[in-house]
């Protein structure tokens, strides 16, 4: 009996030596773990999705892909009834023919007026000749009238003949003005006619665009998710169709307590553990720091300045990128939880 006595007296130190060896050990390791890192599981899979919107409204035609399928950029993958635009099309572009008849015209007006005006200053050029002519007549018989050497009705007939020459010059040169300003009214409605030209060339560009609008294309390389379009479906412009989530835009927000942060710098290494795939290990590191915290970003932020105040550690999300491979990219998912650990050595 003393021998066991003996036994038991020695095993039951050695079990709390034991437990306390282990105590420490777990308890240095623990140290020394967290003295070089900074977790936390509130963190989630973040991801560029980008909405895609009908920029004209119309008919649905053709849906040419499924949901949670991948699709590349550029693929069109709903298409809408497009007589419509294609009509419309065709009067813009009738419009532009009529808009280029018109230039020609202008263009014919020109050219008759700038004949008109050639003629008018050789009439001009005329009516100045005949003048010169009735100035020298009139100035030799006022000569001859004064000694007699011709009657009173001959003066009276060169007087009247320059007087009508003075007309005629005044009157060819009336013409001519008259001619140059319709040559230059002609040139503005050509440049109306040309600006118009313009105009309907603008409303064909506009067409050809709205037109380009009905077949509805990938943003992006990625996988369409939240389908809400059917055949047959009449859409409005900016109704919202359906999603692309980006491949290759796959990341990580961890939302940090802010007395975390004094270790965490831009460039940390981090390791992120998917809650899906714990076994998978993934690497990563701190990008940037958001400029609020999560509750000031909220729709309804906390006031401080009412009620009775409780200190509430924030959180400051952090956005972290990582470098998933190929097998691991495809599973991730936004939304999806993880842990991160940052690397503070």
């Amino acid at each position: 009996m003393t021998t066991e006595k003996k036994k038991k007296n020695i095993v039951v130190p050695i079990i709390l030596g034991v437990l306390l060896v282990i105590g420490i050990i777990f308890g240095v390791t623990e140290w020394n773990y967290y003295s070089k890192h900074v977790d936390t599981d509130d963190a989630q899979i973040d991801g560029d999705i980008s909405p895609v919107v009908a920029r004209v409204g119309g008919y649905v035609k053709d849906i040419n892909f499924e949901e949670n399928t991948r699709v590349t950029e550029g693929q069109i993958l709903v298409k809408l009834d497009d007589n419509d635009y294609k009509v419309k099309l065709e009067q813009a572009q009738s419009g532009q023919k009529g808009a280029s008849a018109g230039v020609g015209v202008a263009q014919s007006q020109i050219i008759a007026t700038q004949a008109n005006t050639s003629t008018a200053k050789a009439n001009v050029a005329a009516a100045k000749v005949k003048l010169n002519l009735a100035n020298k007549d009139y100035a030799r018989y006022a000569n001859l009238v004064k000694d007699g050497s011709i009657t009173q009705q001959a003066f009276d007939q060169a007087k009247a003949t320059l007087e009508s020459a003075q007309a005629a010059y005044q009157a060819a040169q009336d013409q001519y003005t008259a001619a140059v300003k319709q040559v230059g009214t002609t040139q503005s409605q050509l440049a109306v006619s040309s600006n118009v030209i313009s105009q309907r060339q603008s409303d064909i560009d506009f067409a050809k665009l709205q037109l380009s609008y009905t077949d509805i294309k990938a943003p992006a390389t990625g996988i369409v998710s939240k389908k809400n379009v059917q055949k047959g479906q009449l859409v409005q412009a900016g109704q919202s169709l359906f999603s692309v989530v980006n491949d290759g835009s796959i990341y990580v927000t961890a939302n940090f307590k802010e007395t975390q942060l004094e270790k965490i710098k831009s460039g940390s290494k981090v390791e992120i553990e998917v809650d899906a795939y714990p076994e998978e290990k993934i690497q990563g590191e701190v990008y940037n720091f958001s400029p609020i915290t999560g509750a000031k970003g909220s729709l309804l932020p906390p006031d401080n300045a009412t009620g009775n105040f409780v200190k509430v550690v924030q959180r400051i999300p952090v956005k972290i990128k990582i470098h998933p491979s190929k097998e691991m990219l495809a599973k991730l998912r936004p939304g999806m939880s993880v842990k991160a650990s940052v690397s503070t050595n």
